[in-house]
């Protein structure tokens, strides 16, 4: 059995749900987020914190956006970017200014016109956002892609992923069933060179940023005897479908794959499925 018994209890933090949590590179501080504060820490001081980042209104009504993600840049310890529902990915620097509310940099791509919908909005709100490990690049995930920036470039990402463009047709059945509302979140290989992040049906996919090559595979409780191979799935939309296939009215929306890590320094991957963790290798 593993246990884990707290070291510390950091008192007060947030009034709403924090979202996330990232230590810093100096090794000495840390910071929360929660949907309208982004808060600093120092590791040995429990009581209280420094407020780095505050969009909550005066007025509640006038709230526009919520903070959904935050981390500290790899190795410049000043350095820290968060993103939005509103599908921007803010960069802030703390040597700029102690309230970190004029951004350094905002990072947003234009909504193509003839892709507008009732739900354009809520399908380009940002769920996760990870910096990679050289610290050059980061990945947002929004509900139906992936995106690659590099943070020398804010108008647009450098290289967009379609994680299941299928499902657009059925946004508004998603709707109805709050899964449109559902947080992916995305990851980084050891070399930045893959991303992964997962999707419905327990299906998880991985990204070759190299070969432009991609995968979708299934973590399923039917594949748990050691050094089982995983099979490639795909999703039909339409017409026949072909033995392996499988159909996108056939996709079971209560399995899902939210959370994914990669190693840092190896080929192996962590993804927790409802109440399972499946954590698989590359072959021996």
């Amino acid at each position: 059995m593993v246990e884990a018994s707290p070291r510390r209890i950091f008192a007060n933090a947030h009034t709403y749900h924090i979202n996330s949590i990232s230590v810093n590179s100096d090794q000495e501080t840390y910071l929360s987020a929660d949907d309208l504060r982004i808060n600093l820490w120092h590791l040995e001081v429990t009581k209280e914190s420094f407020n780095i980042v505050d969009i909550k209104p005066t007025n509640m009504e006038e709230l526009t956006e919520v903070i959904t993600a935050a981390e500290f840049h790899p190795t410049e310890c000043n350095v820290f970017v968060y993103s939005s529902s509103k599908g921007t990915i803010r960069l802030c620097d703390m040597r700029s200014s102690a309230l970190c509310d004029r951004h350094s940099k905002q990072f947003e791509e234009p909504e193509n016109p003839t892709n507008r919908s009732f739900f354009s909005e809520i399908i380009s709100s940002i769920s996760d956002v990870k910096l990679s490990n050289s610290g050059r690049y980061m990945i947002s995930r929004d509900y139906l892609s992936i995106k690659v920036w590099d943070l020398h470039m804010e108008t647009k990402p450098i290289e967009t992923y379609v994680v299941h463009e299928y499902l657009r047709a059925k946004l508004c059945s998603l709707y109805e069933n709050d899964c449109i509302f559902d947080k992916f979140e995305c990851c980084w290989n050891g070399k930045d060179t893959s991303i992964m992040t997962g999707s419905y049906n327990n299906f998880f996919r991985v990204f070759d940023r190299n070969t432009k090559k991609d995968v979708t595979l299934e973590a399923s409780r039917d594949f748990v005897k050691p050094k089982t191979v995983l099979k490639p799935r795909k999703v039909c939309t339409g017409g026949k479908r072909k033995k392996d296939e499988i159909s996108v009215d056939c996709l079971d929306f209560n399995k899902k794959i939210l959370h994914t890590a990669w190693h840092p320094q190896e080929n192996i991957i962590a993804v927790a499925a409802t109440n399972n963790l499946f954590i698989f290798q590359d072959k021996f």
